[in-house]
């Protein structure tokens, strides 16, 4: 275990991205920062590829092989507990098909120690590669977070590139059950707020896909991000008092 009051660790969870995933590695790696690759139940062509990194190498990857696909919610809980048994302090999420810029993982990281109880969340930067339809259905989730936090301090929570204090975040998944999938991202983040996590916003810039692949499925993950919103309003009904006394008590919000 490590003695260090910050010690971050890069995890990405990894389904079926064996065409991405390398650059993504290095990228990272040149960062100088450790990298936990969690293997979501891929199939045989990306599980190797996953294999041949973590050989290539060993003092800087480790894998963490899921069997049975769990989705990233799944993954990134399973990544947070491989990173909580070997003593690191926060997680840098980063997703495994390259949209993310590995150039900007230094900022978030001297972001993150400077506010060490804070997430870090990515606000994307999208260049024309973007789906329209993704690009403005996530105004419908921006819209139902600011009502499901009364507060306007989380610009973005859907994107994936983040650094999380591991503390409350553990604590959390300990205490509360958290969307696996797709609603993952999102839950998360709002679930953290309440419970007086401050979050910081830091743009970036994203390209949609680089290896073409998206796990993203337009009727059932929609439709399990709308059940999220309203689970999390009906978690903000008792919330609200409490809520609104932060934004009157001059905290962020």
């Amino acid at each position: 275990m490590r003695d260090v009051a910050f010690s971050p660790v890069v995890v990405i969870p990894v389904y079926d991205h064996e065409h991405a995933i390398a650059a993504v590695v290095q990228g990272v790696l040149a960062s100088g920062l450790p990298c936990l690759l969690v293997d979501d139940g891929s199939h045989d062509g990306c599980a190797q590829a996953l294999r041949a990194l973590a050989a290539q190498y060993p003092e800087q990857v480790t894998l963490h092989r899921l069997e049975i696909n769990q989705g990233k919610g799944g993954a990134m809980l399973a990544g947070f507990e491989q990173a909580h048994r070997r003593g690191y302090s926060h997680v840098l999420q980063i997703d495994a098909d390259g949209q993310h810029t590995t150039d900007d993982i230094p900022v978030f990281v001297a972001l993150a120690e400077a506010h060490p109880d804070a997430v870090i969340c990515g606000i994307p930067a999208y260049d024309a590669s973007v789906p329209k339809a993704r690009l403005y259905g996530r105004y419908a989730t921006h819209i139902w977070v600011w009502i499901n936090t009364l507060s306007l301090q989380i610009r973005d929570s859907m994107c994936g590139f983040r650094v999380y204090p591991l503390a409350p975040v553990k604590r959390l998944a300990v205490e509360e059950t958290i969307g696996r999938r797709m609603d993952f991202d999102t839950e998360v983040l709002v679930r953290l707020f309440w419970r007086g996590v401050q979050v910081i916003s830091q743009p970036t810039r994203v390209t949609y896909p680089s290896d073409g692949v998206s796990h993203f499925d337009v009727w059932r993950d929609n439709v399990r991000i709308s059940c999220m919103h309203t689970r999390l309003f009906f978690g903000m009904l008792p919330r609200a008092p409490r809520l609104l006394w932060r934004r009157l008590a001059g905290r962020p919000a």
